[in-house]
């Protein structure tokens, strides 16, 4: 049996979902931005929009759809370190802000089974 570690198939999602985007006209502007609040997985521009993505992946449902792993406590951890990204980086201060969830299921071979996207996540 393949057992990767949690954090070696966040990677690997991670890397699907940046090709995801990037197909739909997204650029990804930061990858794994972190502050002392958490973590944003991928930092997008599309139009006058600066999207903050938090991906999730997942082998099996054993515990759950990954998107149901995004609570409240999650997202409050998500927009202080928006915050402190439009701190350090005023030039985005100007446009639209929007986070998004990305939840990602993985077969074996580490091929797409399901993703699901949803826009707004607040």
């Amino acid at each position: 049996m393949n057992s990767l570690s949690k954090t070696s198939v966040g990677k690997i999602g991670e890397k699907i979902v940046e090709d995801y985007l990037e197909k739909r006209g997204t650029k990804i502007l930061v990858k794994n931005f972190r502050s002392k609040f958490g973590e944003i997985d991928l930092i997008g521009k599309k139009g006058d929009t600066i999207i903050f993505f938090e991906v999730k992946t997942r082998k099996t449902l054993r515990f759950g759809q990954p998107y149901e792993a995004v609570n409240k406590t999650k997202l409050r951890k998500i927009r202080k370190t928006i915050d402190f990204f439009l701190l350090k980086n005023p030039k985005y201060q100007k446009y639209k802000l929007r986070i998004d969830v990305i939840s990602l299921i993985l077969d074996k071979q580490n091929n797409i089974k399901q993703i699901k996207h949803f826009e707004n996540a607040l």
